[in-house]
């Protein structure tokens, strides 16, 4: 039997019904309102510091190279200091074109597991399975995970293994191009076909690789200062040879690209989730020659403490670059340069990029406290001004 509804009831229960939402609604503005008066705050502090403080970078290393931090869309700094071409003189710009050598590992990682979700490979497979180069016994256990993490063993001079198999962490960019070839394989098309598909997905215009660059703002590299240097030959096509290999370090991008390129691949937008988590997942231990302890993924590093990020470095012959995101407040940090002393060692031509990452590291501590701290001075400001009325 249907039961009968007198049309006053029905009456009441819809004012009830359009009563509580616009309720919802307007907390919700007032929720929206909160949280853009503690953004704006926490940006205005952030851009002052960070103006100072990488301000400072550049000057006292005179760092050539561009830096971007941005906050999703939002850029709390951004510069681009010297020279494209030390030749010429041509001056840097926020369009300019870098090797970013091994950030691309990252790429490369997320073409596996793109591959993956579409049933193609698993990461738990065998090398041997998809590559005839892996015939010997020594190797025909390596897994593709392996590769991915860098606990293959495999050495990047030598044919045979550093360790066993899943044993320890031997960063090998032989690896990686054999990760390269991988992708080719059981996707039917080549390498720089793969990464053009993907750009276009992302929406990275200026990314490219040694094959497809046809652009101008090339920042080519040296070695050397801004006194004494010289053009490091053939660029950016021997990034495509086999010593170095697109898979593990031949990309060229921009500061803005890669900053689109966090943004995308670290909300969901590029990776299924269970995919995304494996690729950020600590399943290695690295200690970085430059950087110190960190974890290690699928061609990505990350903080073994606070604050959360993810990272990678990378270096070409006279191209160091600095790629960071950090997840809590989504900023990215993009450093790239093209002029390299090699006579200081890695230590001391990555000293802006460290300089950098250490002022971005303690600005993230900071800026959650802060954030807690207006979060918690906005809402005792409301509650008093809600108890003055009543």
């Amino acid at each position: 039997m249907m039961l009968k509804i007198r049309p006053i009831y029905f009456l009441v229960f819809l004012i009830f019904l359009f009563s509580c939402k616009s309720e919802t609604e307007k907390i919700a503005e007032r929720t929206a309102a909160r949280n853009a008066i503690i953004d704006s705050t926490i940006s205005s502090f952030e851009k002052d510091l960070l103006m100072q403080q990488i301000d400072s970078v550049f000057s006292k290393y005179d760092f050539n190279g561009s830096v971007l931090v941005a906050k999703n869309d939002e850029v709390l700094y951004e510069k681009a200091n010297g020279f494209e071409d030390f030749r010429a003189k041509t001056q840097l710009t926020s369009n300019s074109v870098f090797a970013i050598a091994s950030i691309s590992k990252q790429f490369t990682g997320v073409l596996v597991l793109l591959q993956e979700e579409q049933g193609k490979l698993s990461v738990t497979d065998k090398v041997s399975k998809y590559l005839v180069e892996f015939p010997s016994k020594e190797f025909e256990n390596i897994t593709i995970k392996q590769l991915l993490n860098h606990t293959s063993g495999i050495s990047d001079f030598g044919q045979g293994l550093l360790s066993k198999p899943g044993e320890k962490f031997h960063y090998s960019n032989k690896g990686f191009r054999f990760l390269g070839a991988i992708i080719e394989k059981v996707s039917g098309k080549s390498y720089d076909e793969n990464l053009k598909d993907l750009f276009e997905k992302v929406g990275m215009k200026n990314t490219f690789t040694p094959n497809s660059f046809r652009g101008t703002n090339f920042a080519s590299a040296f070695i050397g200062n801004h006194k004494k240097y010289f053009e490091v030959e053939n660029m950016p096509k021997r990034l495509a040879e086999s010593s170095i290999s697109i898979a593990a370090g031949g990309i060229l991008s921009t500061a803005q690209d890669m900053n689109i390129w966090n943004q995308s691949l670290y909300n969901g937008k590029i990776l299924k989730q269970a995919s995304l988590l494996a690729f950020k997942s600590k399943s290695a231990d690295r200690n970085h020659p430059i950087l110190g302890k960190m974890g290690y993924g699928f061609g990505i590093m990350m903080n073994l403490e606070k604050p959360n990020s993810y990272f990678h470095s990378g270096y070409v012959k006279g191209s160091p670059s600095l790629n960071i995101y950090y997840p809590e407040t989504k900023t990215s940090v993009i450093i790239l340069s093209n002029i390299a002393d090699e006579t200081l060692g890695k230590a001391g031509f990555f000293n802006p990029h460290k300089s950098i990452k250490r002022i971005t590291d303690n600005l993230q501590k900071v800026v959650l406290k802060k954030r807690a701290e207006v979060e918690k001075a906005i809402f005792e400001k409301n509650d008093a001004s809600y108890n003055k009325v009543n």
